[in-house]
């Protein structure tokens, strides 16, 4: 199953440092973030990606083309114009990197991938979100109910749009319900199959096609997390998940650095 992964939004205001860049390359203890996003995957055995770029996907262009440079340690002879990798690291993923444009809503985004989801089902997730979530268990839950989108949902961190959950998981109602043990919010990740194509049509937001149409519709299901979720959105949130890398705490990698 191939995970897309959105990372086409506006440039990275999180970081002073950072300014001018994709979001998704906004670093945590040296890294960008979309390299934890994919070291979490790969944990479960997941390493085929494709990352839907827009602003400035260039530079994540060059990131993966580069890649086992950036990861190794190299000796360069300037006269004779050679290079010699020592210590080569690299994964074992295999990244597309599309230029889904630079005003693109998301689901626009994912509309214009189709040509490379062979499965039935794919993953979408975002480029500034970081979690937790046990993805083998997501996946077969999606499977089991059969819908057309499972979307994992968390308690909101504040600045959330809130959604209620029936007992069957359907999105009843959403708005702003008060922080209480019944909130939800969207936490961004979703198993999608690979019918929602014939509705990705238009330039809207994934969030706005899910829970307006198929919440609708009986086709979309929520898996609901209670462990850590983060998007990473200001720089506040960027200083946190740097602590918790530094700490050797990183929830989102169950402890794997390398």
């Amino acid at each position: 199953m191939k995970v897309v992964i959105l990372a086409g939004g506006n440039r990275s205001t999180i970081s002073n440092e950072q300014e001018g860049i994709p979001k998704p390359m906004a670093e945590i203890g040296g890294k960008p973030m979309i390299w934890h996003i994919m070291k979490g995957f790969s944990g479960y055995g997941i390493n085929e990606f494709i990352i839907c770029g827009g602003y400035k996907v260039d530079m994540i262009k060059e990131y993966f083309m580069d890649y086992y440079i950036y990861q190794s340690d190299i000796t360069v002879d300037l006269k004779n114009n050679t290079v010699q990798i020592h210590k080569n690291r690299t994964e074992d993923w295999k990244v597309t990197v599309v230029d889904t444009g630079l005003y693109s809503a998301t689901g626009q985004r994912v509309a214009q991938i189709q040509e490379y989801i062979e499965d039935e089902n794919f993953i979408v997730t975002y480029g500034d979100c970081l979690s937790n979530i046990d993805v083998n268990k997501l996946i077969a839950y999606h499977l089991k109910h059969g819908k057309a989108v499972t979307m994992a949902v968390a308690r909101p961190t504040g600045r959330n749009e809130a959604l209620e959950i029936d007992s069957n998981g359907h999105i009843v109602k959403k708005g702003t319900i008060g922080m209480n043990s019944q909130a939800w919010t969207n936490a961004c990740l979703f198993v999608f199959h690979k019918k929602v194509f014939n509705l990705l049509i238009g330039n809207y937001s994934l969030e706005q096609l899910l829970t307006d149409y198929l919440a609708d519709k009986e086709q979309l299901i929520t898996y609901k997390h209670d462990g850590f979720w983060a998007p990473v959105e200001t720089y506040r949130d960027l200083v946190n998940m740097e602590n918790l890398w530094n700490a050797g705490i990183a929830p989102w990698l169950n402890g794997d650095k390398a």
